[in-house]
């Protein structure tokens, strides 16, 4: 089965490394998110993987074939961008027809692929539609089918939903995930919204600073994360940093906890999802992995509840479904259970995304 292979591809500009050795296989025919916050070098990635940028060093590899330094124009990948970048003075089939006028396709021919094109994206009977009078979502429909007008054997887009308004993005997240298992072709998506790449990846890529943080499946990421920057910009988490005491103990603020996984001694570092946390009245017996806190906070979020509760100076977020929400209001007492499973031990040396060390999680 072909694969696209990335091997220590890594981009500098003069002093600064936008990219550093990223090393990636992707399976053919997987949809693939690279995820970060701005300026975190997927985008580079990216346009290295297309062709528009030269890499500083490393290898890009197509079917067991080096491509590292093939022409953007001789890779037969199809590619979207964040600008759309169509021709206001073409139709929408005109626009899709583009690249293959440019083949030297016949003009019956390229009317026919724009028109099939156009199904597949389900904009029938839109040919003849001046780009002009058509929607952001249309405009996106067409630019998708464009790159796809030459069968190419990667499809490339950068943030192409990021203009659209959020009921229209989510409902383009969908057909776009739906049109990429039709055709089985291989997708690589640039977004900075985690719920774009956990709604639409087979794999998501987090980068930061220009590396690789983590490449795994939506759910691996989310249970899993490989380190704190991870854990920490992929939904919400709890990050508790403690010291061990004993073989499967550690000590935390307001309490210890006992879990498996932990360093044989020094500093421990655990991640923990606020919906995995189980929030108590003050009358509950005391028991292992239970700490005693004060509850500051508690907002409603229609499908689930959220609570925040100060535990020895340090704040811990809870999530409870509204039909299981615990009869406590804000300044009470309280208990936080935090089960044994529900902790993911992370590397000590891990950072949280603002730069500080892990645990110390912005307000």
């Amino acid at each position: 089965m072909s694969a696209l292979v990335l091997d220590g591809l890594t981009k500098r500009y003069g002093s600064f490394t936008a990219v550093h050795g990223a090393s990636l296989r992707i399976p053919h025919g997987r949809f693939v998110c690279l995820l970060g916050p701005s300026g975190c070098g997927k985008t580079t990635l990216l346009r290295m993987i297309a062709g528009l940028e030269e890499p500083s060093g490393g290898q890009l590899l197509i079917d067991d074939r080096d491509i590292t330094t093939t022409p953007a124009h001789k890779r037969d990948f199809g590619m979207v961008f964040q600008s759309l970048a169509l021709f206001p003075h073409l139709s929408a089939g005109e626009n899709i027809a583009y690249p293959l006028r440019i083949r030297g396709v016949p003009a019956d021919e390229r009317r026919r692929k724009a028109e099939s094109l156009l199904e597949l994206v389900r904009l029938p009977g839109m040919a003849d539609r001046p780009v002009s009078q058509l929607s952001g979502g249309q405009r996106q429909r067409v630019a998708i089918a464009r790159a796809l007008a030459l069968e190419p054997k990667l499809f490339l887009l950068d943030e192409p939903l990021s203009a659209l308004d959020a009921k229209l993005r989510e409902a383009m997240q969908i057909e776009l995930k739906q049109l990429q298992r039709r055709l089985g072709i291989t997708t690589i998506v640039v977004t900075h919204d985690q719920r774009e790449a956990m709604t639409m990846a087979d794999l998501v890529v987090v980068m930061s600073e220009g590396r690789i943080r983590q490449a795994a499946p939506p759910m691996e990421v989310y249970r899993r994360p490989a380190d704190a920057f991870v854990a920490d910009f992929i939904g919400m988490t709890n990050l508790l940093e403690g010291e061990v005491t004993a073989p499967g103990r550690a000590s935390v603020p307001g309490g210890e906890l006992v879990l498996g996984g932990l360093p044989p001694h020094g500093r421990a570092l655990l991640s923990v999802r606020p919906e995995e946390v189980l929030l108590h009245p003050a009358t509950t017996p005391n028991g292992a992995n239970r700490l005693t806190g004060t509850l500051s906070f508690i907002r409603d979020l229609g499908a689930s509840v959220e609570f925040r509760i100060d535990v020895a100076g340090r704040e811990i977020v809870a999530l409870t479904r509204p039909q299981d929400r615990p009869a406590v209001e804000p300044g009470a007492a309280v208990i936080v259970e935090i089960p044994a499973e529900a902790c993911v031990v992370l590397p000590p040396e891990s950072r949280a995304p603002d730069g500080g060390t892990a645990g110390e999680r912005p307000s």
